[in-house]
């Protein structure tokens, strides 16, 4: 019934189409030991045995199994497709082996992945570094530009005359004044700063930066009984001669503005102004604002209904409205006028501190509204530029910080309610100054 042939030795046949009943034992194959070392006679280099060929009927022998396992077959000649895979690798298309990548640090053939290069930290931070200089730079610049162009150069020193020669250092005319540029009904209500017309001077400082340390500020009471010189005005052009008017320091603002104040600090002292920086009352309570309040230590409480002051004795945190009227009392102190010099200077030393923390100057949302708040009333002389106005607000920290010596300006008595000063002490004091040398002269 079947072509097949009988198993040899033992005539029973078996393997498809076999007659016999009994089903077919476990064909036991033999082992092929691939790699090892050459054989007897039979057996092929690496000692694999020669294998028998056989047709399966298609026109397709089956050769050793390497050839039937690793090797592609070759195409059936009556183009009979079996479906089998011709030994393509899968996950490496046309077989190029190299997986599903198809490409470099991919995977290998079998089905592994190429472990991926380790990062070169040096490139990567070095361009890491390059752009946090290339952003820091351009920050930096962009807030210079912004600051710069908040100044306002009102003031005009060229229009000063008769001027005293210069010393070592840079001298700052520092002003307070009780301008209400700005501010609306409610804000002076507040602030209780009336609705007075025109501006006068409220404080006024000399600030001495010296060119190798030593900084002095000097108070100048607005109460000082001065001479108002000759001058020219700084709008008509005018020149008024020097009629010998004795009068309240602040009254030469009062009567032709910054360049005149400066030529009588000049002609009373003889010490040359270099810089002119004024803010107003509400630049001062929006400065304090901005850094979150000030913190003080107030010895000794005292109410005044002029300044809107009502404060208790020991620490505590003055906000803008509380801070302005802390520098302007002077009616509920006991020194008057000196009291005040010595509250602004104190508060001054606070204020600066707490604008040079960490945490205002590292913080963008602290930082910009405080030099917003300064800058949008900071009134500068025309040849003052930003560093400059760094360079103030630098030494004024350190003077008020401790680091140099905060005076009053030296007195010898009153006259008529005006404070005279003593002029001996004030011209040891500038001959000291203009030497850059330490200020020994005791204040008022």
């Amino acid at each position: 019934m079947s072509d097949w042939p009988d198993d040899q030795g033992n005539g029973r046949a078996y393997g498809r189409g076999s007659g016999n009943t009994q089903p077919e034992g476990a064909r036991v194959m033999r082992h092929v030991q691939r790699g090892g070392r050459p054989g007897g006679p039979g057996q092929q280099q690496g000692g694999v045995p020669q294998q028998p060929t056989y047709d399966d009927g298609y026109g397709q022998p089956y050769g050793d199994a390497r050839d039937d396992m690793f090797e592609p077959r070759s195409p059936r000649q009556d183009g009979y497709d079996s479906g089998y895979n011709t030994g393509q690798v899968y996950g490496a298309p046309n077989g190029n082996g190299q997986g599903h990548g198809g490409g470099q640090g991919g995977d290998d053939g079998y089905g592994t992945r190429a472990p991926r290069p380790a990062p070169n930290w040096r490139r990567r931070l070095k361009i890491g570094s390059i752009t946090l200089v290339v952003v820091l730079l351009a920050v930096s610049i962009g807030t210079y530009f912004w600051a710069d162009s908040k100044l306002k150069r009102e003031v005009d020193l060229s229009k000063v005359i008769e001027r005293p020669e210069g010393g070592a250092g840079t001298n700052y005319l520092i002003v307070g004044s009780d301008s209400r540029e700005g501010m609306s009904d409610q804000d002076k209500k507040d602030l209780h700063t009336g609705s007075a017309a025109g501006k006068r001077t409220d404080s006024m400082m000399i600030l001495h930066v010296a060119d190798d340390g030593g900084n002095t500020m000097i108070s100048l009471p607005r109460d000082s009984n001065v001479t108002i010189p000759s001058f020219k005005g700084a709008e008509s052009g005018k020149l008024y001669p020097n009629q010998g008017r004795q009068t309240k320091l602040n009254a030469a603002y009062a009567e032709d503005g910054p360049e005149l104040l400066v030529r009588t600090v000049e002609y009373n002292t003889g010490l040359k102004i270099d810089h002119y920086a004024e803010i107003g009352f509400g630049g001062f309570a929006k400065i304090v604002d901005a850094v979150g309040g000030v913190e003080m230590d107030i010895p000794k409480g005292f109410k005044d209904e002029k300044s809107g002051a009502d404060f208790e004795a020991g620490k505590q945190t003055l906000d803008g409205q509380q801070a302005l009227a802390f520098v302007r009392t002077r009616y509920a102190l006991p020194g008057s006028d000196l009291d005040r010099t010595k509250n602004q200077q104190k508060f001054l030393a606070a204020l600066a501190n707490q604008a040079a923390t960490p945490g205002t100057v590292m913080n963008p949302f602290k930082l910009y509204p405080t030099m917003g708040a300064g800058l949008d009333t900071l009134i500068v002389d025309k040849d003052m530029g930003l560093f400059d106005v760094a360079s103030m607000f630098w030494a004024m920290k350190g003077v008020t910080g401790g680091d140099g010596k905060s005076m009053n300006m030296p007195l010898a008595g009153s006259t008529g309610g005006n404070l005279l000063w003593d002029k001996a002490k004030v011209k040891q004091m500038v001959n000291q100054l203009n030497n850059d040398e330490k200020v020994t002269v005791s204040g008022g």
